[in-house]
């Protein structure tokens, strides 16, 4: 039966199915992570447009965006360690599938507790992207594996910005049930696309049950510490990250601005950002260790939080520290990621773990975010993102 490292080795010289061009291969699956990942985040900018909907508040419904980052968390547990031990092909079909039906549920819920069932539903199988990102790195040169990952993880915060600008945009033209619909489409579609080009996989080994990748999850992070302190790490980071972004519509929506979703919705085109910093990210890792690259970008999120507290005032300060934190987070990823790639012989299940860890900091924070702005305001929620990068950082300076 083949190893983890062997099926790698062999994945590292097959080819993709003969659906398309091999040099369409890479911004394919760019393209359909950035569909796929732009479903976590649907919700947050329509959130006063579902409230408005559901005779609400903005912040009453708040907690729909921390279901999708909990329902991500939930799929990456059970179905993301899959991609070691099933067929890829198969699995990104059935899960786009299954992401489709589930958007297509929520466009028609009648309140918020059906919303939030079909959300969960679609953020869970919505770990495609996990799934292939194994897979690039697998394929990829050895001296250009961070830059490889780098174009797909540029891809995924495209997509995240597209479900703020132009889910907001479309949301406040023609309600956020046709912006759900159009997401289950264009998620059916790439998702059947990219399977059928998938390579052909040799049969893979199901020896100890279909989650035995589940179960040996714990044992995989506490045999790597490099493992650990990238999950770690970058909980912290996603975590800070998380409380501020999926709050911002709450700010700029409220008294102090008065904006509306779609104008609230542009903030997003500062995540643009990865675009630029995922590609130098992933040639620094490449070129300095990711070691540095994570320190570095812990830096620059630091100097974000005083500027996002400077920004519930002075609107020009939220510009700066939109770039900044996506700066931080980008840099960060790339370098954690391709750590969490390399660092075990089941790329699979070592890349759920660390991105299980990811999305849970981040969920996390955002309830907790969404409890602050109701009691403190945005000074609240901009001290939840301070606590979480020091813990982040803080941890895994002391255990070595």
């Amino acid at each position: 039966m083949p190893s983890p490292v062997a099926t790698g080795q062999q994945l590292a010289h097959s080819q993709p199915s003969a659906t398309i061009p091999s040099r369409l291969f890479l911004p394919l699956i760019a393209l359909c992570t950035a569909v796929t990942a732009a479903n976590i985040y649907l919700a947050a900018p329509l959130l006063p447009l579902i409230a408005h909907d559901f005779g609400s508040v903005p912040s009453a419904v708040a907690w729909i965006a921390s279901v999708a980052q909990l329902g991500y968390a939930a799929g990456l547990l059970f179905f993301a360690p899959l991609g070691d031990r099933v067929n890829r092909r198969r699995l990104v079909a059935a899960l786009s599938l299954v992401t489709a039906a589930a958007l297509v549920v929520g466009a028609m819920a009648g309140g918020t507790g059906a919303l939030a069932a079909a959300v969960l539903v679609a953020s869970a199988a919505t770990v495609v992207p996990q799934l292939l990102v194994p897979l690039i790195a697998e394929r990829a040169p050895a001296d250009r594996r961070a830059r490889h990952v780098a174009a797909v993880i540029a891809g995924l915060f495209t997509g995240i910005v597209a479900a703020r600008v132009l889910g907001g945009l479309a949301g406040q033209a023609f309600g956020w049930r046709a912006v759900f619909v159009g997401a289950a489409v264009l998620t059916a579609g790439l998702g059947l696309l990219t399977a059928a080009a998938l390579p052909v996989e040799p049969r893979r080994s199901r020896e100890g049950g279909l989650f035995a990748g589940l179960r040996a999850m714990p044992g995989l992070v506490r045999r790597s510490p490099d493992l650990w302190r990238a999950s770690v790490r970058q909980a912290g980071m996603f975590g800070a990250w998380s409380a501020l972004w999926t709050s911002l519509a709450l700010l700029l929506t409220g008294e102090r601005y008065g904006l509306s979703t779609a104008t609230a919705g542009l903030f997003g085109l500062f995540g643009l950002a990865a675009t630029v910093v995922a590609p130098l990210a992933g040639g620094l890792v490449d070129r300095f260790g990711a070691a540095k690259v994570v320190r570095n970008a812990y830096l620059l999120a630091a100097v974000s939080v005083p500027l996002f507290w400077l920004g519930g005032q002075v609107m020009p300060a939220l510009f700066v520290a939109a770039l900044t934190i996506h700066a931080a987070l980008v840099a960060s990823h790339v370098a954690n990621q391709t750590l969490a790639l390399t660092t075990t012989s089941a790329p699979a299940t070592a890349n759920s773990a660390y991105v299980v860890a990811g999305f849970a900091g981040g969920a996390t924070a955002s309830a907790l975010a969404g409890l602050a702005f109701t009691h403190w305001g945005w000074g609240g929620v901009v001290a939840v993102a301070g606590v979480w990068l020091l813990l982040g950082w803080g941890t895994t300076a002391v255990r070595r």
